[in-house]
Protein backbone atom coordinates (compact mmCIF):
# COMPACT_ATOMS: atom_id res chain seq x y z
CA UNK A 1 0.00 0.00 0.00
CA UNK A 2 1.18 3.63 -0.66
CA UNK A 3 -0.29 6.27 1.43
CA UNK A 4 1.42 10.02 1.10
CA UNK A 5 3.80 11.63 3.20
CA UNK A 6 4.21 14.97 2.64
CA UNK A 7 5.53 18.62 4.33
CA UNK A 8 3.47 21.45 4.02
CA UNK A 9 6.39 23.39 2.76
CA UNK A 10 6.37 20.65 -0.03
CA UNK A 11 5.43 22.44 -3.27
CA UNK A 12 3.13 19.16 -3.89
CA UNK A 13 1.18 19.57 -0.46
CA UNK A 14 -1.21 21.90 -2.21
CA UNK A 15 -2.39 19.63 -5.01
CA UNK A 16 -2.87 16.66 -2.20
CA UNK A 17 -4.72 18.58 -0.13
CA UNK A 18 -7.42 19.94 -3.22
CA UNK A 19 -7.64 16.38 -4.41
CA UNK A 20 -9.24 15.64 -1.00
CA UNK A 21 -11.34 18.81 -0.77
CA UNK A 22 -12.24 17.91 -4.42
CA UNK A 23 -13.21 14.70 -4.01
CA UNK A 24 -16.83 16.26 -2.27
CA UNK A 25 -17.83 17.91 -5.13
CA UNK A 26 -18.39 15.17 -7.77
CA UNK A 27 -21.82 14.90 -9.00
CA UNK A 28 -22.98 12.31 -11.68
CA UNK A 29 -25.33 13.85 -13.67
CA UNK A 30 -26.70 10.74 -15.18
CA UNK A 31 -27.85 9.38 -11.60
CA UNK A 32 -29.27 12.76 -11.04
CA UNK A 33 -31.45 12.09 -14.48
CA UNK A 34 -32.08 8.72 -13.15
CA UNK A 35 -33.13 9.53 -9.88
CA UNK A 36 -35.66 12.16 -11.28
CA UNK A 37 -37.44 10.31 -13.45
CA UNK A 38 -37.67 7.70 -10.07
CA UNK A 39 -39.20 10.70 -8.30
CA UNK A 40 -41.55 11.37 -10.92
CA UNK A 41 -42.90 8.04 -11.29
CA UNK A 42 -42.94 7.03 -7.68
CA UNK A 43 -45.47 10.55 -7.35
CA UNK A 44 -47.38 9.51 -10.01
CA UNK A 45 -47.77 5.67 -9.43
CA UNK A 46 -47.18 5.76 -5.75
CA UNK A 47 -46.98 2.10 -4.44
CA UNK A 48 -47.36 0.13 -8.13
CA UNK A 49 -44.09 2.62 -8.55
CA UNK A 50 -42.66 1.14 -5.19
CA UNK A 51 -43.00 -2.34 -5.79
CA UNK A 52 -41.77 -2.42 -9.44
CA UNK A 53 -38.69 -0.73 -8.36
CA UNK A 54 -37.88 -2.73 -5.34
CA UNK A 55 -38.19 -5.63 -7.42
CA UNK A 56 -35.90 -3.95 -10.39
CA UNK A 57 -33.05 -2.46 -8.20
CA UNK A 58 -33.26 -4.87 -4.55
CA UNK A 59 -34.25 -7.83 -6.49
CA UNK A 60 -37.44 -8.17 -3.97
CA UNK A 61 -40.88 -9.06 -5.02
CA UNK A 62 -43.39 -7.23 -2.43
CA UNK A 63 -47.13 -6.88 -2.71
CA UNK A 64 -48.05 -3.76 -1.76
CA UNK A 65 -49.87 -5.25 1.24
CA UNK A 66 -45.83 -6.39 1.99
CA UNK A 67 -44.88 -2.74 2.04
CA UNK A 68 -45.22 -2.07 5.53
CA UNK A 69 -43.34 -4.23 8.21
CA UNK A 70 -45.99 -5.94 10.58
CA UNK A 71 -45.76 -5.37 13.86
CA UNK A 72 -45.66 -9.11 14.55
CA UNK A 73 -42.41 -9.16 12.65
CA UNK A 74 -41.17 -6.79 14.82
CA UNK A 75 -42.25 -8.73 17.77
CA UNK A 76 -40.22 -11.81 15.89
CA UNK A 77 -37.04 -9.90 15.40
CA UNK A 78 -37.29 -9.00 19.32
CA UNK A 79 -37.06 -12.80 19.72
CA UNK A 80 -34.98 -13.62 17.59
CA UNK A 81 -31.91 -11.23 18.38
CA UNK A 82 -29.90 -12.45 21.33
CA UNK A 83 -30.02 -11.23 24.99
CA UNK A 84 -26.66 -9.43 24.17
CA UNK A 85 -27.49 -7.53 21.21
CA UNK A 86 -30.52 -6.32 22.70
CA UNK A 87 -28.87 -5.49 25.94
CA UNK A 88 -25.87 -3.18 23.98
CA UNK A 89 -28.48 -1.24 21.77
CA UNK A 90 -30.65 -0.68 24.58
CA UNK A 91 -27.38 0.84 26.75
CA UNK A 92 -26.53 2.47 23.80
CA UNK A 93 -30.41 4.21 23.36
CA UNK A 94 -30.39 5.51 26.87
CA UNK A 95 -26.93 7.13 26.16
CA UNK A 96 -27.89 8.84 23.40
CA UNK A 97 -31.22 9.83 24.59
CA UNK A 98 -29.60 11.61 28.42
CA UNK A 99 -27.26 13.51 26.02
CA UNK A 100 -30.07 14.87 23.90
CA UNK A 101 -32.08 15.73 26.67
CA UNK A 102 -29.96 18.15 27.30
CA UNK A 103 -30.35 19.61 24.20
CA UNK A 104 -34.25 20.77 24.13
CA UNK A 105 -35.09 23.92 23.71
CA UNK A 106 -38.17 25.66 25.44
CA UNK A 107 -40.80 28.19 24.96
CA UNK A 108 -39.99 31.60 25.90
CA UNK A 109 -41.62 34.90 26.09
CA UNK A 110 -41.29 38.62 27.29
CA UNK A 111 -42.57 41.94 28.05
CA UNK A 112 -40.52 44.99 26.37
CA UNK A 113 -40.88 48.40 27.86
CA UNK A 114 -43.57 49.55 25.74
CA UNK A 115 -46.05 46.55 26.71
CA UNK A 116 -45.41 44.46 23.87
CA UNK A 117 -45.54 40.57 24.51
CA UNK A 118 -42.99 39.03 22.36
CA UNK A 119 -41.70 34.79 22.70
CA UNK A 120 -40.86 31.99 20.78
CA UNK A 121 -43.42 28.64 20.76
CA UNK A 122 -41.49 25.96 19.96
CA UNK A 123 -42.81 22.73 18.76
CA UNK A 124 -41.96 19.43 17.47
CA UNK A 125 -42.87 18.31 14.00
CA UNK A 126 -45.42 16.26 13.37
CA UNK A 127 -44.24 13.40 11.36
CA UNK A 128 -40.97 12.22 10.48
CA UNK A 129 -39.23 9.91 7.88
CA UNK A 130 -35.79 7.63 8.76
CA UNK A 131 -33.89 6.27 6.14
CA UNK A 132 -31.85 3.47 6.91
CA UNK A 133 -29.20 2.11 4.29
CA UNK A 134 -29.50 -1.95 4.36
CA UNK A 135 -29.11 -5.08 1.98
CA UNK A 136 -25.88 -5.53 2.27
CA UNK A 137 -25.27 -4.73 6.06
CA UNK A 138 -27.33 -3.83 8.97
CA UNK A 139 -27.08 -0.58 10.62
CA UNK A 140 -28.22 -0.42 13.89
CA UNK A 141 -26.58 2.86 15.49
CA UNK A 142 -27.80 4.64 12.31
CA UNK A 143 -31.26 3.75 13.39
CA UNK A 144 -30.67 4.52 17.07
CA UNK A 145 -29.10 8.01 16.34
CA UNK A 146 -31.63 9.47 14.23
CA UNK A 147 -34.67 8.11 16.00
CA UNK A 148 -33.96 8.69 19.64
CA UNK A 149 -33.20 12.76 19.13
CA UNK A 150 -36.79 12.60 17.23
CA UNK A 151 -38.14 10.92 19.89
CA UNK A 152 -36.66 12.98 22.65
CA UNK A 153 -37.82 15.86 20.91
CA UNK A 154 -41.47 14.52 21.27
CA UNK A 155 -42.12 14.10 17.15
CA UNK A 156 -45.40 12.58 17.02
CA UNK A 157 -44.97 10.16 14.76
CA UNK A 158 -41.63 8.41 13.46
CA UNK A 159 -41.79 6.54 9.86
CA UNK A 160 -38.48 4.18 8.68
CA UNK A 161 -37.88 2.95 5.67
CA UNK A 162 -34.77 0.83 4.60
CA UNK A 163 -34.48 -2.30 2.22
CA UNK A 164 -34.34 -4.95 4.76
CA UNK A 165 -32.42 -7.55 3.74
CA UNK A 166 -31.48 -11.12 5.69
CA UNK A 167 -30.24 -9.74 8.59
CA UNK A 168 -33.04 -7.63 9.20
CA UNK A 169 -34.24 -8.47 12.37
CA UNK A 170 -31.89 -6.43 14.28
CA UNK A 171 -32.25 -3.46 12.07
CA UNK A 172 -36.22 -4.19 13.40
CA UNK A 173 -34.94 -4.60 17.05
CA UNK A 174 -33.25 -1.33 17.27
CA UNK A 175 -36.45 0.38 15.50
CA UNK A 176 -38.84 -1.33 18.38
CA UNK A 177 -35.84 -0.19 20.94
CA UNK A 178 -36.24 3.78 19.59
CA UNK A 179 -39.54 3.76 19.18
CA UNK A 180 -40.09 3.76 15.12
CA UNK A 181 -44.18 4.35 14.89
CA UNK A 182 -44.76 2.28 11.18
CA UNK A 183 -41.30 0.44 9.04
CA UNK A 184 -41.68 0.26 5.29
CA UNK A 185 -39.51 -2.25 3.85
CA UNK A 186 -38.61 0.04 0.70
CA UNK A 187 -35.12 1.58 0.06
CA UNK A 188 -32.93 4.38 -2.58
CA UNK A 189 -34.70 7.21 -4.17
CA UNK A 190 -37.79 5.78 -4.24
CA UNK A 191 -38.14 5.19 -0.77
CA UNK A 192 -36.89 8.96 -0.07
CA UNK A 193 -39.89 10.37 -2.52
CA UNK A 194 -42.55 8.09 -0.94
CA UNK A 195 -41.91 10.05 2.46
CA UNK A 196 -41.97 13.08 0.63
CA UNK A 197 -44.86 13.07 -1.23
CA UNK A 198 -46.81 9.68 0.30
CA UNK A 199 -48.24 6.82 -1.41
CA UNK A 200 -51.11 4.60 -0.62
CA UNK A 201 -49.04 3.02 2.15
CA UNK A 202 -46.64 5.49 3.00
CA UNK A 203 -47.56 8.66 4.86
CA UNK A 204 -46.05 11.95 3.87
CA UNK A 205 -43.39 13.55 6.08
CA UNK A 206 -42.58 16.94 7.23
CA UNK A 207 -38.37 15.90 7.57
CA UNK A 208 -36.52 13.11 6.14
CA UNK A 209 -33.29 11.74 7.61
CA UNK A 210 -30.83 9.85 7.64
CA UNK A 211 -27.58 8.44 5.35
CA UNK A 212 -28.07 6.60 1.70
CA UNK A 213 -26.09 6.11 -1.63
CA UNK A 214 -25.93 8.55 -4.02
CA UNK A 215 -28.93 7.55 -5.08
CA UNK A 216 -30.56 8.27 -1.91
CA UNK A 217 -28.30 11.79 -1.64
CA UNK A 218 -29.87 13.15 -5.42
CA UNK A 219 -33.33 12.53 -4.32
CA UNK A 220 -33.26 14.40 -1.06
CA UNK A 221 -32.03 17.64 -3.02
CA UNK A 222 -34.96 16.88 -5.31
CA UNK A 223 -37.52 16.75 -2.74
CA UNK A 224 -35.55 19.28 -0.41
CA UNK A 225 -38.18 22.33 -0.54
CA UNK A 226 -41.25 19.61 -0.33
CA UNK A 227 -39.99 18.49 2.98
CA UNK A 228 -37.27 19.60 5.15
CA UNK A 229 -34.20 17.11 5.23
CA UNK A 230 -31.01 16.53 7.34
CA UNK A 231 -28.36 17.41 5.40
CA UNK A 232 -26.70 15.43 2.18
CA UNK A 233 -24.38 13.15 3.65
CA UNK A 234 -21.09 12.51 1.49
CA UNK A 235 -17.76 10.67 2.59
CA UNK A 236 -16.39 10.10 6.04
CA UNK A 237 -13.45 12.14 6.91
CA UNK A 238 -11.12 12.08 9.96
CA UNK A 239 -8.36 14.57 10.89
CA UNK A 240 -5.89 13.68 13.57
CA UNK A 241 -3.38 16.16 14.75
CA UNK A 242 -0.59 14.84 16.51
CA UNK A 243 2.30 15.91 18.32
CA UNK A 244 5.62 13.64 19.17
CA UNK A 245 4.40 12.39 22.03
CA UNK A 246 1.34 10.40 20.33
CA UNK A 247 1.28 6.44 19.96
CA UNK A 248 1.37 5.80 16.33
CA UNK A 249 -0.57 2.55 16.44
CA UNK A 250 -3.29 4.38 18.12
CA UNK A 251 -3.49 6.93 15.44
CA UNK A 252 -3.12 4.31 12.33
CA UNK A 253 -6.26 2.62 14.19
CA UNK A 254 -8.46 5.27 14.32
CA UNK A 255 -7.49 6.20 10.58
CA UNK A 256 -8.12 2.76 9.62
CA UNK A 257 -11.38 2.94 11.16
CA UNK A 258 -12.88 5.90 9.30
CA UNK A 259 -11.12 4.45 6.02
CA UNK A 260 -12.90 1.31 6.16
CA UNK A 261 -16.29 3.03 5.60
CA UNK A 262 -15.63 3.30 1.56
CA UNK A 263 -13.50 4.28 -0.84
CA UNK A 264 -13.96 7.79 -0.88
CA UNK A 265 -13.03 8.06 2.73
CA UNK A 266 -10.30 10.86 3.71
CA UNK A 267 -7.86 9.57 6.87
CA UNK A 268 -5.58 12.23 7.33
CA UNK A 269 -3.04 12.27 10.17
CA UNK A 270 -1.18 16.18 10.70
CA UNK A 271 1.72 16.10 12.55
CA UNK A 272 4.88 18.48 13.24
CA UNK A 273 6.78 15.76 13.76
CA UNK A 274 8.68 13.69 10.98
CA UNK A 275 9.67 10.29 12.87
CA UNK A 276 5.78 10.04 14.46
CA UNK A 277 4.58 10.62 10.58
CA UNK A 278 7.19 7.79 9.24
CA UNK A 279 5.83 5.44 12.21
CA UNK A 280 2.21 5.72 11.53
CA UNK A 281 2.71 5.20 8.00
CA UNK A 282 4.59 1.46 9.00
CA UNK A 283 1.72 1.07 11.61
CA UNK A 284 -1.01 1.55 9.00
CA UNK A 285 0.75 -1.10 6.61
CA UNK A 286 0.58 -3.69 9.72
CA UNK A 287 -2.14 -3.09 10.88
CA UNK A 288 -3.74 -3.43 7.05
CA UNK A 289 -2.73 -6.97 7.07
CA UNK A 290 -5.42 -7.32 9.73
CA UNK A 291 -8.23 -5.58 8.22
CA UNK A 292 -11.35 -7.69 6.54
CA UNK A 293 -12.26 -4.72 4.67
CA UNK A 294 -8.60 -4.30 2.69
CA UNK A 295 -9.63 -4.00 -0.38
CA UNK A 296 -12.22 -1.02 0.95
CA UNK A 297 -9.51 0.31 3.25
CA UNK A 298 -6.25 0.54 0.76
CA UNK A 299 -8.00 2.40 -2.20
CA UNK A 300 -9.25 5.42 0.59
CA UNK A 301 -5.69 5.11 1.99
CA UNK A 302 -4.49 5.53 -1.46
CA UNK A 303 -6.50 7.55 -3.07
CA UNK A 304 -7.70 10.03 -0.04
CA UNK A 305 -5.88 8.91 2.60
CA UNK A 306 -2.18 11.46 3.68
CA UNK A 307 -0.21 11.88 6.83
CA UNK A 308 0.95 15.69 6.68
CA UNK A 309 4.09 17.00 8.10
CA UNK A 310 3.03 20.50 9.52
CA UNK A 311 5.74 23.44 10.86
CA UNK A 312 4.06 23.22 13.74
CA UNK A 313 0.82 22.64 15.83
CA UNK A 314 -0.63 25.99 15.13
CA UNK A 315 -0.52 25.25 11.27
CA UNK A 316 -2.58 21.98 11.94
CA UNK A 317 -4.75 23.72 13.52
CA UNK A 318 -5.23 25.56 10.29
CA UNK A 319 -5.31 22.96 7.84
CA UNK A 320 -7.93 21.65 10.19
CA UNK A 321 -10.61 24.76 10.05
CA UNK A 322 -9.77 24.84 6.43
CA UNK A 323 -11.10 21.43 5.48
CA UNK A 324 -13.43 21.39 8.11
CA UNK A 325 -14.10 17.63 8.96
CA UNK A 326 -16.24 15.62 9.83
CA UNK A 327 -14.07 14.12 12.63
CA UNK A 328 -11.41 15.67 13.94
CA UNK A 329 -9.32 13.97 16.87
CA UNK A 330 -6.42 15.82 19.21
CA UNK A 331 -3.57 13.33 20.08
CA UNK A 332 -1.58 16.05 21.65
CA UNK A 333 -0.39 17.06 25.06
CA UNK A 334 -2.72 19.60 25.98
CA UNK A 335 -5.86 18.80 24.23
CA UNK A 336 -8.16 21.29 25.80
CA UNK A 337 -6.16 24.06 24.69
CA UNK A 338 -5.67 22.96 21.07
CA UNK A 339 -9.68 22.31 20.76
CA UNK A 340 -10.29 25.73 21.78
CA UNK A 341 -8.64 26.69 18.28
CA UNK A 342 -10.98 24.15 16.14
CA UNK A 343 -13.71 26.16 14.50
CA UNK A 344 -14.87 23.63 11.85
CA UNK A 345 -15.61 20.13 12.77
CA UNK A 346 -18.47 17.91 13.23
CA UNK A 347 -17.25 15.92 16.14
CA UNK A 348 -13.83 16.92 18.08
CA UNK A 349 -11.83 13.98 19.93
CA UNK A 350 -9.65 14.87 22.53
CA UNK A 351 -6.85 12.73 23.98
CA UNK A 352 -5.65 8.91 22.87
CA UNK A 353 -8.82 7.05 24.73
CA UNK A 354 -11.51 9.49 22.68
CA UNK A 355 -11.47 7.10 19.97
CA UNK A 356 -13.73 7.85 17.26
CA UNK A 357 -15.76 4.80 17.55
CA UNK A 358 -16.51 5.80 21.43
CA UNK A 359 -18.87 8.54 19.46
CA UNK A 360 -19.90 6.40 16.65
CA UNK A 361 -21.69 3.66 18.99
CA UNK A 362 -21.69 5.12 22.32
CA UNK A 363 -20.87 7.76 24.18
CA UNK A 364 -24.40 9.60 23.40
CA UNK A 365 -23.75 12.94 21.05
CA UNK A 366 -25.29 12.21 17.51
CA UNK A 367 -22.73 10.66 14.68
CA UNK A 368 -24.31 12.24 12.37
CA UNK A 369 -21.68 14.68 11.50
CA UNK A 370 -21.67 17.27 8.83
CA UNK A 371 -19.03 16.05 5.87
CA UNK A 372 -17.54 17.51 3.03
CA UNK A 373 -16.89 20.75 4.65
CA UNK A 374 -20.23 21.63 6.05
CA UNK A 375 -18.95 21.79 9.19
CA UNK A 376 -18.03 24.91 8.41
CA UNK A 377 -21.91 26.21 8.73
CA UNK A 378 -23.58 22.56 9.83
CA UNK A 379 -24.27 21.39 13.21
CA UNK A 380 -24.28 17.32 14.02
CA UNK A 381 -27.81 15.93 13.82
CA UNK A 382 -29.92 16.74 17.59
CA UNK A 383 -33.10 17.35 18.84
CA UNK A 384 -33.38 21.09 17.38
CA UNK A 385 -33.36 19.36 13.92
CA UNK A 386 -36.54 18.13 14.86
CA UNK A 387 -38.30 20.95 16.66
CA UNK A 388 -40.05 24.33 14.72
CA UNK A 389 -39.77 27.88 16.36
CA UNK A 390 -42.85 30.35 16.03
CA UNK A 391 -42.97 33.89 17.04
CA UNK A 392 -45.32 34.78 19.28
CA UNK A 393 -46.05 38.43 18.95
CA UNK A 394 -48.92 40.51 20.86
CA UNK A 395 -49.50 44.36 21.18
CA UNK A 396 -52.12 46.39 23.16
CA UNK A 397 -53.87 49.55 21.26
CA UNK A 398 -51.49 51.65 23.59
CA UNK A 399 -47.94 49.66 22.20
CA UNK A 400 -49.09 50.05 18.64
CA UNK A 401 -49.49 53.62 18.58
CA UNK A 402 -46.05 54.20 20.16
CA UNK A 403 -44.59 52.60 16.99
CA UNK A 404 -46.77 53.74 14.72
CA UNK A 405 -45.15 56.10 13.06
CA UNK A 406 -42.30 54.29 12.42
CA UNK A 407 -44.12 51.44 11.25
CA UNK A 408 -45.88 53.96 8.39
CA UNK A 409 -42.75 55.39 7.59
CA UNK A 410 -41.05 52.26 6.87
CA UNK A 411 -44.06 50.71 4.96
CA UNK A 412 -44.05 53.87 2.82
CA UNK A 413 -40.45 54.27 2.11
CA UNK A 414 -40.94 50.03 0.73
CA UNK A 415 -43.86 51.76 -1.73
CA UNK A 416 -46.18 49.21 0.43
CA UNK A 417 -48.90 51.43 1.52
CA UNK A 418 -51.38 49.14 2.29
CA UNK A 419 -49.26 48.01 5.04
CA UNK A 420 -49.07 51.89 6.62
CA UNK A 421 -52.63 51.60 6.15
CA UNK A 422 -53.10 49.07 8.29
CA UNK A 423 -51.93 50.52 10.82
CA UNK A 424 -53.47 54.12 10.23
CA UNK A 425 -57.22 52.70 10.22
CA UNK A 426 -56.73 51.62 13.93
CA UNK A 427 -56.63 55.06 15.04
CA UNK A 428 -57.77 57.03 12.45
CA UNK A 429 -61.76 57.61 14.28
CA UNK A 430 -59.78 59.14 17.25
CA UNK A 431 -59.99 62.58 18.26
Amino acid sequence: MRITVVKTSERRFELTLRRIIDRRGKRERKIEKLVGEIVRTVRQKGDRALVRYTRLFDGVRLSSEGIEVKRREVDRAMQVVSREDLRVMRLAAKRIAAFHRRQLEKSWGYRDSLGLFLGQRVTPLERVGVYVPGGKASYPSTVLMNVVPAKVAGVKEILMTSPIGKDGAVILAAARIAGVDRIFRVGGAQAITALAFGTETVPRVDKIVGPGNIYVAAAKRLVFGEVDIDSIAGPSEILLLADAHADPVYVAADMLSQAEHDELAAALCVTPSLALALKVKAALEKQLQESRRRAITVKALERYGVIIVARGLSEGVEIANTIAPEHVELMVRQPHKWARLIRNAGAIFLGPYSTPPLGDYMAGPNHVLPTGGRARFFSPLGTYDFLKRTSVIQADKKALRSLAPEIIHLARLEGLHDHARAVEVRFRKEP
